[in-house]
């Protein structure tokens, strides 16, 4: 089956519009993103638990984001949706370069170009299998893990953690993963 880039993430309208009006450096006040942070332990496969809406995810479930090491170094992101509007498969791929230091997990990420949105990891746990992921602003916000669930006291930890920098959780979408 062949999966249409162009169609999945109409980034242009959500993340071109944030590049355009923030800084690629930018995250909640409040949040800080992780010291001693390992890219390697990091790649790999990850299944989205909750999000915000928004425009380039609007509609996804089985949203999964693979992360693999590009050969100049930055960080190659794949997401895979399925639309359950169009019944269909969606991917966009894009790259991930660190901000700072690649101990300090501050990167910034594109799917256009030169337009990059930021991307903080605030928390994970010590086997990397789950990860709180801040936005550039409390619009965004990730809750990540190796399979398709999380475990109550780490989703209770991340929930308090993003509601003390500021977040509404109560917004968060709880995605479904149903599909192969």
């Amino acid at each position: 089956m062949k999966i249409d880039n162009r169609t999945y993430w109409l980034v242009g309208a959500g993340l071109l519009g944030v590049a355009l009006f923030s800084t690629c450096g930018s995250i909640p006040r409040k949040a800080k993103p992780i010291n001693h942070f390992e890219l390697d332990r990091y790649l790999g496969t990850w299944y989205e638990i909750a999000r915000f809406d928004h425009r380039f995810e609007r509609n996804l479930n089985n949203v999964t984001a693979r992360y693999s090491l590009n050969d100049d170094g930055t960080v190659r992101v794949v997401n895979r949706g399925f639309d359950t509007v169009k019944n269909a498969w969606k991917s966009a791929t894009g790259k991930a370069k660190f901000r700072k230091d690649k101990q300090t997990a501050a990167l910034k990420v594109s799917f256009f170009g030169p337009f990059y949105s930021g991307y903080n990891v605030i928390a994970i746990d010590a086997d990397y299998q789950y990860a709180l992921v801040a936005g550039e602003s409390l619009k965004y916000l990730w809750i990540l893990s190796r399979t398709t669930t999380i475990p109550p006291d780490v989703k209770k930890d991340y929930l308090e953690r993003a509601k003390e920098i500021g977040y509404d959780t109560s917004k968060l979408i709880w995605v479904a993963h149903n599909k192969d």
